[in-house]
């Protein structure tokens, strides 16, 4: 059987590439096992992806792993997860290093359990060296907070005079986002069949393309990134232009 690796053109990879990872719990139930089983097998696909991407030459991947509504789920599964964090980044370190993979997080950190935050921050500055890919960790994160934060910094800033109300744009607004010195993503994959981005990177996703598949996280390896990628490739990205523009400026 082909790889779909082979119809590939290296030559237009997205350089960013977002996802949802999404289905794990679902995962779990059709085994018999509880939900936390379902996100240690979601490693496993975080693992896989991550190597893919970088072996391909994508610079920039970001998972939205936690948001802050996942802070609402029960207690037992919180701390599961929370757990299963700390525990996957220490073992993922040799990994993250062997593959020249620079590890970033954004979202609302400090909300984060002190061993949590210990671990992100410990691999994070091993890892503030590699220069491959920047994998990007979206933790105690949702886009309208992340915009709402953006918004009271630029506040503070008019405020104390530092900014005058006509300088800002939306480079500016770019700018104190968390996402600020990343490009946007050029496409996002979710996972499990749903068709919704659920208050993941809403600024950033603005010219994105989508992609949904009905597999479970756990199930979605590198092929089906490949399968997600020669997708893309068979896009027209227009940004608003229509088809004959495009094809004048070429």
């Amino acid at each position: 059987m082909n790889s779909c690796r082979e119809k590939i053109d290296i030559q237009r990879l997205p350089q960013h590439i977002a996802i949802i990872m999404d289905g794990n719990g679902r995962w779990a139930k059709e085994q018999g096992k509880m939900r936390i089983f379902g996100h240690q097998n979601g490693v496993g696909s975080v693992r896989a992806v991550s190597e893919a991407c970088a072996e391909l030459g994508v610079k920039n991947l970001t998972l939205y792993a936690f948001s802050t509504e996942n802070w609402n789920r029960s207690q037992i599964e919180v701390e599961a997860l929370m757990k299963l964090l700390s525990k996957t980044i220490f073992e993922e370190l040799k990994t993250l290093n062997d593959n020249n993979i620079r590890l970033n997080a954004i979202g609302d950190l400090e909300r984060l359990p002190k061993y949590n935050y210990d671990a992100l921050m410990k691999t994070i500055e091993e890892t503030k060296n590699n220069d491959r890919m920047t994998l990007t960790l979206c933790l105690s994160y949702s886009g309208r907070w992340e915009i709402t934060e953006a918004a009271k910094k630029i506040a503070e800033k008019v405020k104390s005079g530092e900014l005058n109300i006509e300088q800002i744009d939306e480079k500016c607004f770019s700018n104190f986002l968390n996402t600020n010195g990343m490009p946007d993503p050029e496409l996002l994959i979710r996972t499990s069949g749903e068709e919704r981005i659920s208050n993941f990177l809403l600024w950033q996703l603005a010219y994105s393309e989508f992609y949904f598949t009905d597999k479970f996280w756990p199930d979605f390896g590198k092929e089906d990134l490949y399968e997600a990628i020669v997708d893309y490739q068979s896009r027209e990205r227009r940004f608003g232009k229509t088809s004959e523009q495009l094809k004048e400026n070429k």
